[in-house]
C-alpha cells in the first residue's frame, strides 16, 4: 500500500513538473501546443462541445510557430549556401584533381619514356633499340674480327709464299749465275784452246 501511495505521489509530482516545464516562452513547438491545449477550457452548448483557447496564447503560439518557420527557413538558406559553397569547392577540387591526374599522367609518361633522336619513346622501346644497336655493333665487331683474322691469315700465307718465292728466286739466280760462270769458264777455256791451237 505504501508502495502504491509513493508511486502515485511520484507520478503526480512528475506531471506537475511537466506542467511547470510547459510554456509559450520556451521549449519546442510541440510543448507549446501542449501548453495551449492544457490551458484551454471546454464547454457544451446546444449539445455541441467547444474548446476555448485564450486568444493571447493563440497569437503567441502563432508568433512562435512563424518565428520557428522563419528560423528554419534561415537555416535552410544557410544550409543551401553551405551546400553551394561545398559544390563550388568540390568543383574546384575536381578540376584540381583532373589537372593533377593529367600532370601525373604526363610525369609518369615522361618517367617511363626516354628521349631518343628528339622523340619520346617508352623505356621498353628504348631498351629494345639500345640492345639492338649493341647487338648490331657486336655482330659488326665479330664480322670485323673474322675478316681481320682471315686477312691476317691470307697475309701470313702471302708473306710465307713470297719468302719461299724469294728463296726459289735466289736459288734460281745463284744456279743461273753458277751456270753462267761455268759457261763463261768453258768459253774461256775454249778460247784459250783455240789460241793455243793457232
Amino acid at each position: 500500500m505504501l508502495t502504491i501511495l509513493l508511486s502515485v505521489n511520484l507520478q503526480f509530482a512528475q506531471d506537475a513538473e511537466n506542467e511547470e516545464k510547459l510554456s509559450l516562452d520556451e521549449g519546442p513547438i510541440s510543448g507549446q501546443f501542449d501548453y495551449v491545449s492544457k490551458k484551454s477550457g471546454n464547454y457544451r452548448a446546444d449539445g455541441i462541445r467547444y474548446e476555448v483557447v485564450k486568444e493571447s496564447n493563440l497569437y503567441k503560439l502563432r508568433k512562435n510557430v512563424l518565428d520557428s518557420i522563419a528560423g528554419f527557413n534561415k537555416k535552410i538558406s544557410e544550409l543551401k549556401n553551405t551546400i553551394s559553397e561545398h559544390e563550388t569547392t568540390i568543383t574546384s577540387l575536381n578540376k584540381k584533381l583532373d589537372e593533377t591526374t593529367t600532370n601525373l599522367t604526363a610525369v609518369t609518361e615522361e618517367k617511363d619514356s626516354m628521349s631518343f633522336l628528339g622523340m619520346l619513346v617508352s623505356k621498353a622501346t628504348y631498351n629494345i633499340i639500345l640492345w639492338t644497336i649493341i647487338a648490331g655493333l657486336f655482330l659488326l665487331l665479330g664480322i670485323f674480327i673474322y675478316k681481320f683474322r682471315n686477312s691476317n691469315i691470307l697475309t701470313q700465307e702471302a708473306k710465307q709464299n713470297l719468302s719461299e718465292l724469294e728463296k726459289e728466286y735466289e736459288d734460281h739466280r745463284r744456279r743461273a749465275l753458277e751456270r753462267e760462270q761455268k759457261i763463261s769458264r768453258q768459253l774461256q777455256d775454249e778460247l784459250n784452246k783455240q789460241k793455243k791451237a793457232k
